[in-house]
């Protein structure tokens, strides 16, 4: 009795105890989970106050001030001599049209230094405005045209609101020039438009003109250059490792190498590219084409682990299946492993590439921080990319390019976004599961 009685005992406490554990261990794990989604939660607040300063910095470089003006295309000015020479109406001084315009709009400025402050309202950007117009279409010349032209920056940011007519410490805006802008505004003649130079144009030193278009080139020059490159390296280089190579030292040490390489400091890659595609091989400064082989070296590393990675995902009953129907090992990879294993691959290219778009470090160590006002026609030209035009913008004084770094980095976390919504998108449309 006595003995039934001990065990009774012991068995209700050995359940207590368990009890007890299991209630430690369910507290633990609710403070886990607790912390887990807190983190989430301030990880999501940080992002969404990220994308919200940039999005409010940087929504109005999307629209751009214009003013009216009745430009009177003077052929005296324009082609005195009546030649029609492509030259001479090249040369033509437009800049003065845009002045005595503004002079014909406000006949009480007689002052030198008013009629300085007068012409200053409207973009220098005006005048290759009008020239541009004139070389296409000569027969302008002698006609009157109404012409809306880029306002100065200083009266873009007033306009927009960012800037105050006399606002202690900007002396940016002067009462004169407020007073003209605001009888503008009372004659129609200015306006917020959308802003189009931002997409087609290069860089420039006015704000107003600045756009992306040259380093947008410059970024898709440098990445097809890394994809014709690090793509096929890096999809060789993983068949072989994982299909082909012994399993030996020799292999080993090659692996160690490549998973090391993955985590090296991108400026690490950039000072290689100076010092052998530059130094060395004499390469052309600055161009894509060197930009593009120091992104291949970068990328490389990344795209064989993804690589890795996905041939080993393909079942070893493809390859013994392929083999036992009298294929060769060569077939049973090219044939059978291979095409099973490629969504992963272009995913790990893909996700790699959006690494490479979004470096800065390693294309400053090659010179693509230039500042670049053409287009770039190839690889071999002079050129720069979007993070490094959005560095050069960052480090401008004037108020105007803070909208338009804002508005780039919109632009490159869009093409960031879209390239990791493909590799998603292919990853699920085409990845089997076994």
């Amino acid at each position: 009795m006595n003995n039934s009685g001990i065990r009774h005992d012991s068995s209700g406490t050995r359940l207590q105890l368990i009890k007890a554990g299991l209630k430690r261990r369910y507290a633990k794990e609710k403070i886990f989970k607790t912390l887990g989604i807190t983190a989430i939660v301030i990880a999501l607040m940080m992002l969404t106050v990220l994308f919200i300063t940039i999005t409010k910095n940087g929504y109005g470089a999307f629209q751009q001030t214009f003013i009216r003006l009745k430009i009177t295309f003077d052929a005296s000015v324009i082609d005195p001599e009546r030649t029609g020479d492509a030259d001479v109406l090249s040369q033509a001084d437009y800049g003065g049209l845009v002045k005595k315009t503004l002079r014909d709009m406000f006949p009480e400025v007689k002052k030198r230094r008013e009629k300085r402050d007068l012409y200053s309202i409207v973009s220098s950007g005006a005048a290759f405005q009008l020239r541009k117009m004139v070389m296409d279409d000569p027969g302008l010349i002698g006609t009157t045209q109404t012409v809306w032209v880029p306002a100065d920056d200083d009266i873009d940011m007033l306009i927009k609101g960012h800037i105050k007519a006399g606002e202690e410490g900007t002396g940016r805006i002067k009462a004169n020039e407020a007073a003209w802008v605001n009888t503008l505004i009372e004659n129609r003649a200015i306006e917020k438009r959308f802003n189009f130079a931002f997409f087609t144009g290069g860089d420039s030193r006015e704000p107003e003109l600045a756009g992306i278009w040259g380093a947008a080139v410059g970024s898709l020059y440098v990445m097809f250059v890394t994809l014709i490159l690090s793509f096929p390296l890096g999809v060789a280089t993983a068949v072989y490792l994982e299909e082909f190579a012994p399993k030996n030292i020799w292999t080993d040490i090659i692996e160690v190498n490549i998973n090391n390489l993955a985590a090296v400091p991108s400026i690490v890659f950039g000072l290689l590219g100076l010092a052998v595609f530059l130094n060395f091989f004499g390469l052309p400064r600055s161009a894509p084409i060197v930009g593009g082989l120091v992104l291949t070296l970068m990328t490389l590393p990344t795209i064989i682990i993804a690589s890795r990675v996905s041939l080993q995902s393909v079942p070893l009953s493809i390859r013994e299946g392929a083999l036992g129907v009298g294929a060769s090992k060569m077939q049973s990879v090219m044939h059978h492993v291979l095409p099973l294993a490629l969504p992963g691959m272009l995913t790990g290219t893909i996700i790699g590439m959006a690494r490479a778009l979004g470096e800065t470090a390693p294309l400053l160590m090659i010179g693509m921080v230039a500042f670049i006002v053409d287009i770039p026609a190839g690889i071999f030209d002079k050129a720069t990319v979007l993070p490094v035009q959005i560095y050069l913008w960052a480090d401008s004084p004037e108020r105007a390019f803070v909208e338009k770094t804002s508005a780039a980095i919109i632009v490159l976390l869009a093409f960031l976004l879209i390239m990791n919504a493909i590799a998603v998108v292919l990853r699920r449309k085409f990845e089997q599961r076994w």
